[in-house]
């Protein structure tokens, strides 16, 4: 049987979770017999089509498949049209996109999406505020990328689940903890800054939460320093080797753990080349809290407004 040879285009590499979904594509093409070739966007979507088209368009052996999850806020159709017409498999990861039912109908190759649940986990998100703020209170959210729909779909969650007397203040991050690093020491220049009342930071991904914390850990007036560095952290992703070690050591206070998609897209595209059966048009990751809200729970937050800060 003819080695099959995979395309992975990732958002970034300066992302713990998009590390973890190369490490899982890398142990599934491994265990499959499958070679791949991982690229990196450096979270611009331009660069990001400009690599998956010249690979589509190359004069050498094309690849029997491309996964990519999309790094800008679109899922590139016509890039997706063009694999499909060279006889390449199309995987959208992580991303919503509405192309797929004509490109299915069109072409006989697997094209298909497989996406965590992201409104669901900002569902979970929304239920870790609650159980920590059950009378109300005020959170500083670090949200991903204008652009990005995970990031949309995650505040919509959120915003189904957090108690109506909860008040959020939206910050900007760009999926990196430098990026929200950047953020929180600009807000903190502000003269109004240091004097808002915050009880939660609450973070789109775990290392934005823990760039939120260094930029808190900063701060020159130490009572105020140490205001911010004792509210909860929480934040998305769960990885075992970040998330969920910053949360043994008390980093961050909780985390939504986010399966690697990347290993399952592998082996549903090598099955589907392999047998010509093409698999459903979406399917859905199931992601969890931990801790789980009902343990949150039996330790909610004295909130700044109750303690007269």
């Amino acid at each position: 049987m003819k080695k099959l040879r995979f395309v992975v285009s990732l958002t970034t590499h300066d992302n713990d979770f998009q590390m973890e979904q190369a490490a899982a594509a890398q142990q599934a093409a491994n265990r499959l017999g499958v070679d791949i070739e991982i690229l990196y966007a450096d979270n611009d979507a331009i660069q990001q089509s400009q690599q998956l088209l010249q690979i589509i368009q190359s004069k050498g052996a094309l690849p029997d498949g491309i996964l990519f999850e999309p790094a800008g806020g679109t899922g590139f159709p016509q890039v997706a049209r063009a694999a499909a017409a060279a006889g390449i498999g199309w995987v959208v990861m992580n991303r919503e996109v509405d192309y797929l039912t004509d490109l299915r109908r069109a072409y006989k190759v697997p094209i298909f999406c497989i996406s965590s649940d992201h409104e669901e986990i900002g569902r979970i998100q929304g239920k870790q505020v609650a159980a920590l703020l059950p009378k109300g209170g005020s959170v500083l959210l670090i949200q991903g990328p204008a652009e990005s729909t995970a990031a949309k779909h995650r505040m919509t969650g959120l915003y189904d689940t957090k108690p109506v007397d909860v008040q959020v203040k939206v910050m900007k991050g760009n999926w990196t903890e430098a990026g929200a690093y950047k953020a929180v020491s600009s807000w903190l220049k502000l003269s109004t800054s240091l004097q808002t009342a915050l009880d939660v930071v609450v973070s789109q991904n775990d290392a934005m939460a823990i760039g939120a914390r260094k930029a808190f850990q900063e701060i020159t007036d130490p009572n105020v320093r140490d205001r911010f560095a004792h509210l909860p952290y929480i934040g998305i992703d769960g990885v075992r080797t970040t998330g969920q070690e910053w949360l043994r050591k008390g980093l961050l206070n909780a985390t939504v753990v986010v399966p690697p998609n990347t290993d399952l897209a592998i082996q549903m595209l090598a099955h589907a080349v392999q047998t010509g059966i093409i698999p459903p048009e979406r399917t859905m990751t199931v992601p969890k809290s931990i801790p789980t809200v009902e343990e949150l729970a039996k330790k909610p937050v004295q909130t700044a407004k109750s303690a007269g800060a």
